[in-house]
Parts: structure tokens; sequence; C-alpha cells
């Protein structure tokens, strides 16, 4: 049985640690419950450092007493290669998908230019899954909201340094891909106050610096108010 993991996911708990001797090599096992099974991952030595550095190899750390994956990747359990020791639970690396926009993609990214017109974006995520490309995106004037186009104002709807959720429109030209922000789920999802702090969205429009409570004018995506 295994199931897809992401880092950072607990899998197993490390508090439970026996030594024991077998053929002349002491080993160290951890007891991880799962699907009414008792998985155990198996790690040579003697010392917790020990056991760290061979769970690393298996794509697996220790934190605070437990086991996390330190990949995207899937956990199998397989039989041990000697005959009486336990199952041995190990991460699979899951091959990197190459996240490529297209019409109609959700993209995460961060507002790099600001001009009149338009505003530049560096596509970072495309829907849940990282870039391994550079990709840039426009935002422009008339498709930042669904109303009252007319009186948008580029750098009152986003700042250099903004992360910000949009929709792929059209495929643009050999540079850049064509942006929405006109949905209430898409516009900035984090920005920084001019005095450093992360601000908090107050409307649709609007965001406040929690230190100094100076608003700040953005294009938020759906606030939760």
């Amino acid at each position: 049985m295994n199931q897809v993991v992401t880092p950072g996911q607990r899998l197993a708990n490390a508090g439970d640690y026996q030594e024991e001797e077998k053929e002349g090599l002491q080993w160290t096992s951890i007891a991880l419950v799962g699907a009414r099974q008792l998985w155990r991952t198996v790690a040579l030595g003697i010392t917790l450092s020990a056991a760290s550095t061979r769970l690393t190899k298996l794509l697996m750390f220790f934190r605070d007493d437990f086991i996390y994956a330190s990949v995207v990747g899937r956990t199998q359990v397989t039989q041990p290669s000697v005959s009486g020791q336990p199952l041995v639970l190990t991460v699979t690396r899951q091959k990197e998908a190459n996240a490529i926009p297209d019409v109609g993609s959700i993209v995460t990214g961060k507002i790099i230019r600001v001009k009149p017109q338009f505003a530049t974006m560096s596509i970072m995520v495309v829907g849940a899954v990282p870039c391994r490309e550079n990709f840039q995106g426009v935002i422009r004037i008339q498709d930042v909201r669904a109303t009252e186009r007319d009186k948008v104002q580029i750098y009152k709807s986003f700042r250099p340094g903004d992360v910000v959720r949009a929709e792929v429109v059209s495929l643009g030209d050999a540079r850049s891909y064509y942006l929405s922000t006109a949905d209430n789920e898409l516009g900035v999802i984090f920005a920084q106050s001019m005095a450093g702090f992360t601000m908090i969205p107050i409307s649709w429009e609007q965001m406040i610096c929690p230190k100094t409570k100076v608003m700040e004018y953005r294009k938020c995506a759906k606030p939760n108010v």
C-alpha cells in the first residue's frame, strides 16, 4: 500500500526506538502506524544521527520526534532483504512535472514591473505545480477587474513585489501571456506595506498595514471580511 506525500508531510512517530542485536549488527526500528498496519522503517546505526543520515537517503527527515517526507513522492513498503526483519518504508521521488501555462490556467506569480497600461508578472506556479522555466504574464488595464474598467489605475491595483493569482486569458505574444484578475477569487494574495509589513485585505480594493494602520490600494483576491 502506498500514498502520495509532499515535503513536510508527517509519516511516522519516531519516539519509540528499539535497539537490537541481529547478526552482529545493531539497528534502530521506528514504528509507523498506518492503514491498520504497523509499518517499520529500518535505519542502520546505533545513534539518532546515524539513523537520520540513513533516512536522508530514503528521502525522509527527523523533526520533533516525527519522521517527515523531504520530497514530493510516493511511499512504498517493501519486504526486507533478510528474513525476519521488519518491513521497510521508503519514499520514491515523483518525476517533476513541467508546468506550462495555457488558456484557462490559474497561475500565481510576483509583480515585477508596473506601467500605466499594464503590470508585468513573473509566473511561478501553474495550478499547484511550480514552474521549472521562466514565464512572464501581462495584466492589462482592461483585465484588472470586471466592472468600471474605465476607472482602473494600475498603480492602485498592483505594486512590484505583490504576489498575485490570475487566469491566463490568452497566449499573448512570444514574450508574455495575457492574464486577468477580473474574477473575485483573483488578484493580490500577498503584499507588503510601505513600512515592510504583510498587509491584510479589508475590501476588494484596499489592504491595511497591521503595524501603521495605513491603507493602500490593491485589487485584492476575495478578502475574508
